[in-house]
């Protein structure tokens, strides 16, 4: 049937995105204020219709992008990149979706203009009148309060796009949005350029990492500046590859100025440091220091440049503070900390202290792999974060894009892949286009996720001829070649 077909599969997806759009402008995460009469309330009637439309749009987009990846495991080729662009173009002057942060990234960006302490206070502080108020009317219950957990590279962006946009609300997400896309669009050249191979191997890795409906959704949809860091970290590993180390480690230490877990990515470029070096004491030794160096500087550059101050080395904790259902650590420690005391915190911090501890075993462990040449560095990295991600204290499910980006690059078709696949399927129904966890989320994302690996287990995808194994190191960093 012609829907089975790439086009067909390329214009269903169009199709669904359209509909999560639309469907967004009744449904989606709306401004309390200043919404300019685009983005206001409905009605009742008129916002439950929008959530369904939006929830049948999701599911043709995740339909379409599944059986779109199925055909190029099989080797059909299609114009993936104008796949993109058009599932895209809908979403751009949609409203939020799917989460209030945004409104947090305004907020924080008046509150640095404003000469607020974005590192001492939270969203709340901004009075009537000041840059970036109606956005902080609008900021989640939890974030009200919470100072700024971002590094002082996102919060210049934020404070450009307010000073711009006067802080206005609609034009401000707007500009949040143009940022998203600059992120998007270095997430797939980045990802093309890891990647090598042929040109179908260079689709298969743009089509997990940037045609991923948990993307589109979350980066696009949702602004997420999530989105940024894993483009910069991608950005600075292919250099990495490339052999400029230290421009690479440049980008990684602008993405830790965004987010911190961008930090992971330092021990790998280490071990390809180490690689180029001969893999003797010297080169270890290099691999070791130098790339926090880099990094290092780097960050603290950007700090006294953004004059914001060094707040960020104690807000990074801050999140742990909020519990999330998708937080195995903070789930089992809140479980057995009721068993097993009257106050379950001091039981639920232990465990996601030990989490914390089993994910850097797992990143160390993986690093050495990679050191060893048993692992691709690159794929170490994915899974790196993966693990990091999946051990947290606090876990969305866009944090899964940190690691299936990565693992994308190197091992789009392995197993690991498919599997990072089923997951962003079933994640992308966790949260509602208002932005709300209703249980019926958690629901759907449990049936996704249980049709997902039956169908996987079922109809496995043909690994990629063309495509380097998955656990195939890169070799000596010396020869390879600028792709």
């Amino acid at each position: 049937m012609w829907v089975f077909s790439a086009s067909g599969c390329r214009w269903l997806g169009a199709a669904g995105s359209l509909a999560v759009a639309v469907g967004g402008w009744a449904a989606g995460t709306l401004p309390v204020r200043g919404g300019w009469g685009l983005w206001e309330p409905r009605g009742s009637a008129l916002t439950v219709a929008g959530a369904l439309l939006a929830y049948l749009g999701l599911t043709l987009l995740v339909a379409a992008w599944w059986r779109y990846g199925v055909l190029l495991a099989r080797g059909v080729r299609d114009g993936v990149l104008g796949t993109l662009a058009l599932w895209t173009a809908p979403l751009l002057l949609a409203p939020p979706l799917h989460s209030a942060d945004v409104y947090s990234y305004i907020a924080q960006g008046g509150m640095v203009l404003e000469g607020h302490d974005v590192y001492g206070a939270g969203p709340s502080v901004l009075g009537p009148g000041e840059l970036g108020a109606d956005a902080a009317a609008s900021v989640g219950g939890n974030w009200t309060d919470t100072p700024a957990p971002y590094g002082p590279v996102f919060l210049l962006l934020a404070e450009a796009v307010v000073a711009v946009t006067g802080g206005a609300v609609v034009p401000a997400v707007l500009g949040m949005r143009l940022i998203a896309l600059g992120a998007l669009a270095l997430i797939v050249r980045s990802v093309r350029g890891l990647a090598g191979g042929t040109a179908g191997h260079r689709d298969g890795a743009v089509w997990l990492a940037a045609l991923n409906p948990l993307l589109l959704i979350h980066v696009v949809g949702g602004m997420h500046n999530d989105g940024l860091m894993i483009g910069l970290v991608l950005g600075g590993v292919l250099l990495a590859v490339r052999g400029r180390w230290v421009l690479g480690c440049v980008l990684v230490g602008l993405a830790m100025m965004v987010k911190s877990p961008a930090a992971v990515a330092l021990l790998f470029i280490g071990v390809m440091v180490a690689h180029r070096d001969g893999g003797g004491v010297r080169g270890v030794a290099k691999g070791l220091v130098l790339p926090g160096l880099v990094a290092g500087a780097v960050a603290v550059g950007a700090t006294l440049a953004a004059g914001t101050g060094f707040g960020w080395l104690r807000t990074q904790s801050v999140a742990g503070a909020i519990h999330t259902a998708l937080s195995l650590t903070s789930d089992l420690g809140l479980a057995l900390g009721t068993l097993l005391a009257d106050d379950p915190d001091p039981v639920k911090g232990a465990v996601q202290k030990l989490g914390l501890a089993v994910a850097a075993g797992l990143i160390l462990v993986l690093a050495w792999r990679a050191w060893k040449g048993r692992t691709d560095p690159v794929l170490g990295l994915g899974l790196a974060l993966v693990a990091l991600v999946a051990l947290s204290p606090m876990v969305q499910p866009w944090y899964l894009l940190w690691g299936t980006a990565v693992v994308a690059a190197a091992a789009w078709h392995s197993r690991a892949g498919q599997v990072l696949a089923v997951l962003s399927a079933a994640l992308v129904y966790e949260t509602a286009p208002s932005g709300h966890t209703p249980w019926y989320g958690f629901v759907l994302a449990g049936l996704v996720l249980a049709l997902g690996l039956l169908w996987l287990r079922r109809d496995p995808w043909p690994p990629a001829a063309s495509a380097p194994p998955a656990d195939a190191p890169r070799g000596d960093l010396r020869d390879t070649p600028a792709r």
